[in-house]
Order: structure tokens, then sequence, then C-alpha cells
């Protein structure tokens, strides 16, 4: 607490006040002062006799303390305050001041925004200091590596069911794409990298991590060892066919720019979607389309080379036919197959041993053999067959059986003994008689 006569000042003030009363006693010269102080021979007179003037407290800027001439009123302070509270509850101070000014027109800056959030105690997810990491340079060319993965979170907050985000992002230019699914595996992997080839081109790597939809966890064939190769997932095999190459991350920080991404949206984004009321996935789907562009307006980057390696689609492909899930299946001598539990009857009559079960995303399936489809109907019953129940015969062995050999042998000898002894017993009976 300064009383009266007390001047608070900083030590800066001190020290530029010190070096001013060496001016003003002619001990030091102005230009010399302008030297220490780091400022012009004019600002040293203006502050000399300032001091002569008014004193120590003249070393002081006149606007220490006075409201800045830019300073927001009361009015649109406490309005803005209300909306953080009410509006834009949990808004970070950056997305907070965003949507002030874009949808409520009050245009306040995040630092500015922090700092009364900060005084009247309103709880914000701050950012947590994070564990260094050797930096990665980005890649050089648009479609050089994509980086991709799926995130599973409450993305409409209770408003519809629980999703997962397939996300995309290109590493040299942070260019997103994502579309929402129930769940994920291995057909919203793969209707994901449909919609995004579709858009973007196909790309020449794509960098994702070893979860069991992206990379098989069955031990490798004997084949595949004498080919020096590893067993593919489906949607590995997929991206085989189409000429991508898939890079494996070893952990989650190694791909950090689609993990960054997934952070931001599970800010961001979910903060979007509660405004506009988003609550199923068709609206969900339908606002990220719209999205997309504006994120990747602001935040995407110009990479350090302007080639666009993404590939056009080959006309003469087919991508249902690549992006689905095929299983090889034995075909029995009666032309039929066992898939999923269920027995289908071959129409065409081909001379083959296995068939390829494709069954596309749509929830269609194609039977093929080499290039040629098959025509195939389920056999919704099996016919019953009619015969007679079967009397089953007890077999006893005989008594000289190799099992009832010693047991045999055994009972000849006790009968033989109990017999030799009953005969000595008459004998002893007739004895006894006579007597």
């Amino acid at each position: 607490m300064t009383g009266k006569d007390m001047i608070a000042m900083s030590q800066g003030d001190l020290r530029r006040l010190a070096v001013i009363h060496k001016v003003i006693d002619k001990r030091l010269s102005q230009v010399e002062a302008a030297d220490v102080l780091e400022l012009s021979d004019r600002q040293i007179r203006r502050i000399s006799a300032r001091v002569s003037e008014e004193g120590d407290k003249g070393v002081i800027h006149r606007s220490r303390g006075l409201p800045s001439h830019n300073a927001l009123d009361a009015k649109t302070k406490r309005r803005a305050i209300d909306l953080c509270k009410e509006v834009y509850e949990g808004f970070g101070p950056t997305l907070a001041s965003e949507k002030l000014f874009e949808r409520d027109k009050i245009k306040v800056s995040r630092e500015t925004l922090r700092q009364w959030l900060k005084q009247e105690r309103l709880p914000y997810s701050d950012r947590k200091k994070r564990p260094h990491r050797h930096w990665r340079e980005r890649k050089e060319c648009y479609g050089q590596m994509i980086q991709m993965d799926g995130s599973d979170h409450d993305w409409l907050e209770a408003r519809g069911p629980k999703c997962v985000l397939m996300g995309y992002i290109d590493d040299a230019t942070g260019i997103p794409f994502g579309r929402f699914y129930a769940y994920e595996g291995t057909i919203p992997a793969m209707g994901s990298f449909k919609g995004y080839i579709k858009k973007h081109g196909i790309p020449v790597s794509v960098y994702l991590d070893r979860h069991s939809t992206y990379k098989s966890t069955q031990k490798p064939t004997i084949e595949d060892e004498l080919n020096n190769i590893g067993p593919l997932s489906q949607f590995g095999r997929a991206l085989k066919e189409l000429g991508v190459e898939l890079i494996y991350a070893r952990s989650a920080p190694a791909k950090g720019r689609i993990e960054r991404l997934f952070k931001t949206f599970q800010d961001r984004l979910i903060k979007e979607m509660r405004l506009h009321n988003i609550s199923s996935l068709d609206q969900a789907n339908a606002f990220l389309e719209r999205y997309l562009p504006v994120y990747a307006k602001r935040f995407a980057v110009k990479p350090s080379k302007s080639d666009d390696l993404h590939r056009p689609i080959p006309k003469d492909i087919d991508l249902d036919e690549i992006l689905c899930v095929k299983t090889e299946r034995a075909l029995r001598n009666d032309f039929t197959i066992a898939h999923d539990k269920k027995l289908y009857q071959i129409q065409n009559n081909i001379n083959a041993q296995k068939v390829m079960v494709e069954e596309r995303m749509d929830g269609s399936m194609v039977i093929r053999h080499k290039d040629s489809t098959l025509k195939f109907t389920q056999i919704s019953e099996l016919p019953q067959k009619q015969h007679e129940p079967k009397i089953r015969k007890i077999h006893i062995p005989p008594m000289d059986h190799p099992w009832k050999r010693a047991m045999y042998e055994r009972y000849q000898h006790i009968h033989s003994y109990s017999q030799r002894e009953k005969g000595s017993q008459k004998e002893k009976e007739l004895l006894l008689v006579k007597t």
C-alpha cells in the first residue's frame, strides 16, 4: 500500500530515473543516456524536462493506470461473459472469441476473454503440458502421405447414438477428411477411404496404426514366408490392389497429426454440432461436409512443393470390386458352398475347386471364379433324410477272448479247487457214518 508521499515504480522506472538525474546534474550527456536507456536523445530531453518540472513521478508514463482507448465498455463485457456462461459453456477462450464475433458480432481477443473468464472463475479446458517429442518434418508434396485413424468418442453428446469418426489428414498440408460411422471396422474403413479417393484421388501412402482392421493378426503361412511377405488384412489387401503403400506406426505419437486433429475436433467440432443441434449420423455427416472446407481454409498450410501426387482413379477398375471383403470358399461336388453359416447353390457349371465370395459395402454379395461372376441362390432349408433307426447290437466277447482269458483261467482254478474241497468233505462224512 503506497501512501500519499510515496510513488510506485518498477525496477525499469528506477533505473531510468537514476540515469535522468545524472543528465540533469550534467554528469552524463543526453547522447550517452540515450545509448544506456536505448532511447532517442529527443526522448531523453522530454523525460528530463518532465522530471525537472514534476519531480521523480515525471519519469512514469502518463497513460499508466488509465483504461485502453480500444477497451470494450462494461455493457459489452457483461454480455460476452453471460454468453460464455449460457451459450458457450465449456468453450475455450480461442473458440469462444471466434463464436462471439461470428454469431454475436462481439469482437474481443482471446487473451482478453481469457482474463475475463479467470476473473469470473468460469471453467474451461486448459492445455496440458505435453512430453517432449522429436519433431518429424512434413512431407514435401500434397498426397505423398496421409494419416488415417478412427476416433471412438461421444461426438453427439447423448443427443444421438454413439459413433466413430474415421478421419484422414494430409501430412504435407494438413487438409482433413472424415465421415461418421457406427463402429470402427473393415467396412467403415473401406467406405471412408472410397470417399477420400473420390474427392482427392489415390495417395502414395497411408500412415496408420496396428489396429486389427488395418494390420492382420494372423500368422504368416508357409507360402507367405517363402515369398517374404506378411499376412494382409482385408483393408490392407484392398489398398495394395490400388497401389497404395501401407506404413504402420508403432505408437500413437508417431502419427501425431491425426491424433491432434481428433483432439481439436473433440473440442471444436463437438461444440459446433451442439450449436446446430446435430443429433443423428446423417446430420453429422452432412454438417461435416460443410465444416471441413472452412476448417481447412483456416488451418491448412502450404506444402514445400506445389506438386499434387494424388493419382486419378483409373477408369477400367471397379472400386466396389476392390473395396470389399473377399473370402475364398471350397466348391463342393454338388456345386454348393458354405459361407457365414449359410449354404449357397452355384447355378453355373464350372470346373473349379474354390471360388471367391465378395461382401460389398452396400450389404450385397457376389461370388466369382477368376474374372467370371457366378449366379447363385441361397438354400434356405436343407432336406431331411428319411431313415429307420438302427438297433445297436451289443457284442459280448467269449470267455476265451484275450480280454477275459486271465479272468477265465482264474475262474477255472477256483472252480476246480472248490470241487476238490467238496469231494474231500464228503469222504470225511462217509468215514464218520461208517464209524
